[in-house]
């Protein structure tokens, strides 16, 4: 139904083929970075065009302007990107918290190498979704015990947690993070929880935790991660 709904709307308002130019330009700059223009003899299924941030003057006064310069009505998709530091949560259908517990300690209020630590994490869905990834960062050198390696302490594993509705189909444990992958994530709050060794001493910078649809990646949620210290 989608299909012949889409096929209807187009002989009816885009059976005019589409010639000639359309120019995108950010309005109060100087540079000529500034304007681009596509060519639809050369690309007539459409191209991206590229504009870089404003100035730092120019602030909220800049625009952008879009013209065409031809026949035809062609379709625009305009997206904004910015790699910005992550300073507080953000939720775009997950939200997400983070429980540290300690399941092994050598020094009290304090990080130490050797230290077993427990990672909770809760979601909070607003909508059922398929195929969800849970991603949560480690410091370097740490190791996510229930990989089948002979060193793994098999009596730090048995107290974790699941609840809720969401049961990983996969998880990874890799040198980096721990990744769980859900075939079906309904709405509504859900958890899991995975037990992590320190392994190596220092002060680590961790990324932020991240959920997302991998099909409907405008579904997700961010959590930023404070820096590890971890003492000898």
């Amino acid at each position: 139904w989608g299909g012949l709904a889409l096929d209807k709307f187009a002989a009816r308002f885009e059976s005019e083929k589409i010639t000639g130019t359309s120019r995108v330009a950010q309005e109060d700059r100087g540079d000529s970075k500034a304007s681009q223009t596509l060519v639809w003899a050369a690309q007539p299924q459409g191209g991206t065009l590229n504009l870089p941030w404003p100035k730092a003057e120019a602030g909220a006064g800049s625009a952008l302007k879009v013209s065409h310069e031809g026949t035809g009505k062609p379709w625009l998709t305009i997206q904004s990107l910015a790699a910005l530091p992550i300073k507080a949560p953000f939720a775009a259908g997950y939200r997400l918290t983070r429980t540290v517990s300690m399941v092994e300690q050598k020094t009290r209020d304090a990080y130490t190498r050797g230290d077993v630590l427990r990672i909770k994490l809760d979601v909070e869905a607003s909508a059922d979704m398929t195929w969800v990834v849970v991603a949560d960062p480690i410091p370097a050198g740490a190791t996510i015990l229930g990989g089948g390696l002979a060193r793994d302490a098999n009596v730090a594993q048995p107290s974790e947690r699941k609840s809720g509705e969401a049961w990983p189909s996969y998880e990874e444990r890799s040198f980096e993070a721990f990744r769980a992958y859900y075939e079906y994530a309904p709405k509504g709050k859900w958890s899991v929880e995975y037990t992590v060794r320190l392994n190596q001493d220092g002060e680590f910078s961790l990324p932020p935790t991240r959920i997302e649809a991998m099909y409907a990646p405008e579904m997700f949620g961010v959590l930023p991660n404070s820096k590890l210290k971890v003492l000898p």
